[in-house]
C-alpha cells in the first residue's frame, strides 16, 4: 500500500514537474513560433524585392523566380534554427545540424537525382541556352518554355501539353533554340516540267518571295532558290526563305504557308507547268503485232484533252 501511495507521488511529482518546465519555456516557445513568422514574412519580402530587381536588371524572369524561391527557403532554415534555439532547443537544432551532416552521404546516394536537378537548376538560373517563352527543342519535346523550376523546366508544347523536363536533363542534352535571335530558315520542294525554262521559273519564285511581307530579307539572312533534283517527271527546285520566329508557333508557320500558295499560284499565272508523276507501264510476253484494245470513258478523254502528253 505504501509502495503504490509513492508511485503515486511520483508519478503526480513528474506531471507537475512536466507542467511547470512547459509553462517555465511558454515564452521561449512564443518567442520562437514569432522568429519563424517573422522569418517567413522577411524571407518573403526579401526574396520578392530581389526578383523584382533582378528582373528589372537583367529583364530574365526565369533568373528571377528561381532565385526568389530560394531566398524564400533559405530565410525559412534559418529562422526555425534561430527559433528552435530562442525556445531553449538548441539541443535539438545541434542534433538536426549534426544528424544532417553524418547522413549527407547517404542522403546524397538516396536523393541522387533531386539534388543532380537542383543543381543543374542552380546552373540554369546562372547559365541556360534559353529564355521565357522561346520556343525550343529539348529531346524529343518541342515547345516554348514556361518555367524553371527547382527541379525540372516546363515546357508548353504547340499541342498544348505541359511537359516537364528534369533540370539535369536539359543541362546534358542539347538544346536547340529557334527564337534566340528571330530568324528561321524555312524550305520546301517544288517540281516544274522539263521543258519549262529554269532560270525564268526560278526569278519567278524570288519574285514571289519578295511579294511576301512577313518574309525577311537583308544582307545577313538571304533568300534563294536553287535546283534541287531531276526526278522522274519534274525538274525539282528548293526555296530556301527566312521568317520571324519570335511568334513561332503561329507567325512562322502561317508565313511558310502563305508562302508556299504564293509561289504555286506565280507559277501557273506564269505558265509554268507542274506536273504529277508519270508512270510509265511496259506489258512483256505476248505477240508485238497485236494491238491491245484500250478504250477511255468520254471524261477521262476530257481529262486528258487538257493535259499535256510527254511522247
Amino acid at each position: 500500500m505504501q509502495a503504490s501511495t509513492e508511485d503515486s507521488l511520483s508519478l503526480q511529482d513528474s506531471f507537475t514537474h512536466f507542467y511547470e518546465s512547459i509553462i517555465a519555456q511558454l515564452p521561449g516557445i512564443g518567442l520562437g513560433l514569432l522568429i519563424i513568422i517573422l522569418g517567413v514574412l522577411i524571407g518573403s519580402w526579401i526574396g520578392n524585392f530581389a526578383r523584382t530587381r533582378i528582373s528589372n536588371r537583367t529583364n530574365d524572369p526565369l533568373m528571377s523566380r528561381f532565385l526568389g524561391k530560394t531566398i524564400k527557403i533559405i530565410s525559412l532554415l534559418i529562422a526555425i534554427m534561430l527559433a528552435l534555439r530562442a525556445a531553449g532547443l538548441g539541443g535539438i537544432a545541434t542534433a538536426i545540424l549534426t544528424a544532417a551532416g553524418a547522413s549527407a552521404v547517404v542522403l546524397g546516394f538516396a536523393f541522387k537525382d533531386i539534388g543532380e536537378n537542383f543543381i543543374a537548376g542552380i546552373i540554369l538560373a546562372f547559365n541556360r541556352p534559353f529564355d521565357i517563352n522561346d520556343t525550343v527543342e529539348i529531346g524529343d519535346n518541342f515547345g516554348k518554355v514556361k518555367a524553371l523550376e527547382f527541379r525540372y523546366t516546363k515546357l508548353k508544347t504547340f499541342d498544348g501539353k505541359d511537359v516537364y523536363i528534369p533540370n539535369s536533363d536539359v543541362l546534358t542534352t542539347p538544346v536547340t533554340n529557334y527564337t534566340e535571335d528571330g530568324f528561321f530558315r524555312w524550305n520546301f520542294v517544288i517540281g516544274i516540267a522539263y521543258e519549262d525554262n529554269i532560270e525564268g521559273a526560278k526569278a519567278t519564285v524570288m519574285e514571289a518571295l519578295r511579294k511576301e511581307p512577313n518574309v525577311i530579307e537583308d544582307e545577313e539572312h538571304e533568300n534563294f532558290v536553287i535546283e534541287d533534283e531531276l526526278a522522274t517527271s519534274t525538274v525539282n527546285l528548293k526555296v530556301f526563305f527566312w521568317v520571324d520566329t519570335k511568334d513561332f508557333r503561329r507567325m512562322a508557320l502561317t508565313t511558310k504557308g502563305n508562302v508556299v500558295r504564293a509561289v504555286k499560284e506565280a507559277l501557273e499565272d506564269n505558265g509554268y507547268y507542274m506536273p504529277a508523276d508519270i508512270q510509265e507501264i511496259k506489258i512483256y510476253g505476248g505477240n508485238k503485232d497485236v494491238d491491245l484494245p484500250i478504250r477511255l470513258s468520254s471524261q477521262q478523254q476530257n481529262k486528258n484533252a487538257d493535259k499535256k502528253i510527254n511522247p
